[in-house]
């Protein structure tokens, strides 16, 4: 931060015959004096408490204003003489090639052909012939012509849209300029504001009103393109206000921006009364004078970003969440097993089970996480092995204790009749908190959705996510697949960080040395485990101690449960099950 007195020597050296008028610097404008027009009035807000200190502006327009730097340029000084010159400071090259061919002679012949309707619809935003003029807004016969003028001072691509109708657009030109990093509307205003501060918005509208505001401002056509804003392109900006349209995508893309310039970011929020989807247009159709007053506002009321909360948020959650956990007799959820509870305090965090094919592992979590839906718990269940119909109908054969064959069939006596229809009721109850998905599409963004979903629809705070299996998630590219495992975990780290929500993650298990998987439970047995151990807050093992691949399994089937590395709990085994069948129940012996 330049300190305030060398700011203000600097203007004051500069604009000689300059006097004081509150905490404007007034003076005869120099730059009108060069181009022989008749001479304006150069204004620089010079207020200490102000993110604006040290702006200019001709009253008659004859230069684009900015700041200090942009000044020093204009009046043609070496850099070493502006303050806050940092010679070590590397110039930003964006990795684009400026070819020959520009839209120049387009822009001058779509200028001309901006009628009186056209600049009626800019009017109704409060934005003047001047600004489009400046901003060399133009009309081809049906769109209006964006141009987006480089820092090179040339446009080579332009966006087209028609008045009123921003879904009906086109992009005209050169395609590496409308896409990326050099899809930025007004691109010039990053220089002249170094030093300063910037507006960053999106919808070209949306910039031509800041800057009839008075604000230097560049936009990008939609908020998807804050991720290709490079934090070394604005580095030499000193403040960056973030106003984008008012909507959760929007704010969560202005956030993602935030965290990579820093705290030179500020996040304009929208009032609480303004609608969803509302954006700057839409507030100045209604009022050009309560446009300036509402961004007035917003900018006071916008603070420096920070990831971190604050100290009263942080003291008010975690209050919270102690009232929250008064009277439970478990630290985390009921799973129906109470041995298993008992060992692990009731399920939290990550838990993640391993075991042969056909040991059970399915069929054990859909138990436990239809008997965690019966306390009206909410259940994700992210299934890519059996299918939603199979995972109904085996909860329906365990709550009856009627094989799937003999519903099927049809053939039931007059007792399993009635358990049957109770058993149909208790599952239509259990669906209002179960939700299954076979998304193969599946993102660890979808899943965030999916969590804010669950929680309006049964307005429930705890929440267990079930995924059968790991090995299944989706991946890019399956070559790729360890990496993506590994991926996939650390999302799942941070997903249950910031939804305060409890996984069961189905692994698949690697052979031993000789084939088989009879070896004892480890670590090591998870396929591709990779992270599995640093990721788990419990890593379990279900070993069965009969042959799931054999021809004609055991009659009595037991495994054991054994609790290979835990955060919290013991390792060791946690208790025998025995599997009901074919009732796709188990028994906790």
């Amino acid at each position: 931060m330049i300190p305030f007195e060398i700011l203000k020597t600097f203007y004051e050296t500069h604009l000689p015959e300059a006097v004081w008028k509150g905490h404007h610097l007034v003076a005869p404008c120099p730059f009108c004096q060069r181009k022989a027009e008749k001479t304006g009035k150069i204004v620089v807000l010079l207020h200490p408490e102000s993110l604006f200190c040290g702006h200019f502006r001709c009253l008659n327009g004859c230069v684009p204003g900015g700041f200090h730097f942009h000044f020093g340029r204009l009046i043609g000084i070496e850099n070493s003489q502006v303050p806050g010159f940092d010679p070590d400071a590397e110039p930003y090259a964006m990795d684009v090639h400026y070819p020959a061919r520009h839209l120049g002679a387009e822009m001058d012949k779509n200028a001309a052909l901006m009628s009186q309707e056209q600049f009626d619809h800019f009017a109704r935003f409060g934005v003047s012939e001047a600004t489009l003029k400046q901003m060399r807004v133009g009309f081809n016969g049906r769109y209006v012509m964006y141009p987006y003028i480089q820092e090179s001072g040339y446009a080579y691509a332009a966006h087209g849209v028609i008045p009123g109708r921003d879904e009906d657009h086109f992009w005209h030109g050169n395609e590496a300029f409308f896409t990326g990093e050099a899809a930025v509307f007004n691109a010039l205003e990053i220089g002249y504001s170094e030093g300063g501060a910037l507006f960053i918005t999106e919808g070209e509208v949306n910039a031509l009103i800041l800057k009839e505001l008075g604000y230097l401002a560049i936009a990008v056509p939609l908020v998807t393109g804050f991720a290709d804003l490079s934090a070394e392109r604005l580095a030499r900006i000193e403040h960056l206000f973030l106003l984008t349209n008012h909507s959760p995508e929007a704010r969560s893309a202005a956030r993602e921006l935030a965290v990579r310039v820093g705290f030179k970011a500020r996040i304009l929020a929208w009032p609480t009364h303004f609608k969803r989807g509302d954006n700057l247009a839409d507030l100045a159709a209604e009022s050009a004078v309560e446009t300036k007053q509402a961004v007035h506002r917003m900018i006071q009321q916008a603070k420096a970003f920070s990831p971190f909360g604050t100290p009263d948020k942080e003291r008010r959650t975690f209050r919270e969440f102690l009232d929250k956990e008064k009277g439970k007799p478990l630290l985390g959820l009921e799973t129906g097993f109470t041995k298993l509870d008992r060992h692990l305090e009731g399920l939290r965090g990550i838990s993640i089970l391993g075991g042969p094919p056909k040991a059970g592992k399915s069929c054990f979590f859909m138990q436990i996480s239809t008997e965690v839906s019966r306390r009206d718990v909410p259940v994700i269940y992210y299934d890519f092995e059996n299918g939603r119909q199979k995972i109904y109908l085996r909860t329906l054969v365990r709550m009856a204790r009627i094989a799937e064959k003999k519903i099927r069939s049809g053939t039931l006596n007059a007792e399993e009749k009635q358990a049957l229809l109770k058993a149909q009721g208790e599952l239509d109850r259990l669906l209002a908190h179960f939700r299954v998905v076979n998304d193969r599409q599946l993102t660890p963004d979808t899943m965030r959705r999916h969590i804010d979903f669950i929680r309006h629809e049964t307005r429930k705070d705890a929440l267990l996510i079930v995924i059968d299996s790991l090995h299944k998630l989706p991946f890019k590219d399956l070559a790729e697949r360890r990496t993506g495992i590994d991926s996939w975990l650390r999302q799942l780290e941070a997903i249950r960080d910031e939804h305060q929500v409890c996984f069961l993650v189905i692994s698949e298990l690697s052979r031993g040395k000789g084939g088989g998987y009879g070896e004892k439970p480890d670590l090591s047995s998870f396929k591709e485990s990779g992270d599995i151990e640093y990721t788990a807050d419990n890593a379990l093992i279900l070993m069965p101690d009969w042959d799931p691949m054999a021809p004609n399994p055991a009659r009595q089937r037991k495994s054991i449960l054994w609790m290979v590395a835990s955060r919290e709990a013991s390792p060791g085994q946690v208790a025998e099950y025995e599997l009901d069948f074919p009732f796709w129940r188990f028994k906790e012996i």
